[in-house]
């Protein structure tokens, strides 16, 4: 997800360093995302793929994130290629659907999986099995796919259309995110009729372990999605971002470099961090 500082024309030395500066930050960022995420979500891929983690049925989402996320790495590249081949800059508007829809929507298929599975226990049992998985999935990739063509075809032609789209769409993943999340929150609080003795004991530490879980993904998703949001409007209300680039690299830096903790955590939940970072 670019900035398009060369659809915003305006005067002046100040304007010109601005949106030189925001361009090379733009270039360290996708690639610190590409030399990050690449090998953390492959490596995520591989784990459910081979069926070492929990299975696939139960990752499905997880994976289907990996395959965005990966082509949000792909984007990383292209977007640097295409600072020397600008034919490539097509191929890079397309792709940053994938960053707009494709992570949070998936990222919100796993939060109201949570919170069925805390929340409503029946309901979750009942649409567990794999098909009913896979045709979430097919439909969050028809939307993401969507959106990726909505991406090529507006961003430079009616880039103002382009930051309504990405603002009220973060806005509405934001909403349902942060709703799924304090409601597993608030659930994982409250005391059950739990057993007594080291069957209580562990019961408890696993619940403990699922908070801090829930709680740093609420704070995750608070950071990667607040900031972008009110760049949104603060662009919807200035129509300009090019005279305070810091407005919108602080979202943008969040919302990009964000792509390398879910996988983080899954690799810290299957105990896989410290194999992973010996292989690095």
């Amino acid at each position: 997800m670019n900035n398009s500082a060369a659809n915003v024309s305006t005067n002046g030395d100040s304007t010109t360093v601005s949106i030189g500066l925001v361009n090379s930050l733009e270039i360290c960022v996708y690639l610190i995302n590409l030399l990050f995420c690449l090998p953390t979500n492959s490596y995520v891929m591989r784990l459910i793929v081979t069926g070492t983690g929990s299975g696939i049925v139960s990752e499905f989402f997880i994976l289907n994130l990996s395959v965005c996320e990966i082509g949000i790495c792909l984007n990383s590249l292209i977007f640097v290629l295409s600072m020397w081949f600008r034919g490539l800059s097509t191929c890079e508007q397309f792709l940053i659907g994938f960053s707009i829809t494709g992570r949070p929507l998936f990222q919100c298929l796993m939060c109201v999986e949570r919170y069925l599975a805390v929340v409503h226990p029946v309901t979750f049992l009942k649409y567990k099995p794999l098909r009913y998985r896979v045709i979430c999935c097919t439909a969050a990739w028809i939307i993401c796919l969507s959106s990726c063509f909505l991406c090529m075809f507006t961003l430079d032609a009616q880039y103002a259309v382009y930051v309504w789209f990405l603002t009220m769409q973060l806005l509405v993943f934001l909403f349902i995110k942060l709703f799924c999340l304090s409601a597993v929150l608030r659930a994982l609080k409250q005391s059950g009729p739990g057993e007594r003795g080291r069957e209580r004991g562990e019961e408890n530490h696993m619940k403990r372990r699922a908070f801090y879980l829930i709680l740093i993904t609420t704070v995750t998703t608070v950071l990667t999605y607040g900031p972008i949001t009110i760049t949104g409007f603060f662009y919807i209300v200035t129509h300009n971002y090019v005279d305070r680039p810091e407005v919108w690299l602080s979202g943008f830096f969040c919302f990009v470099l964000a792509g390398f903790v879910q996988p983080v955590l899954y690799l810290q939940r299957t105990g896989k961090i410290s194999r992973f970072s010996c292989k690095i």
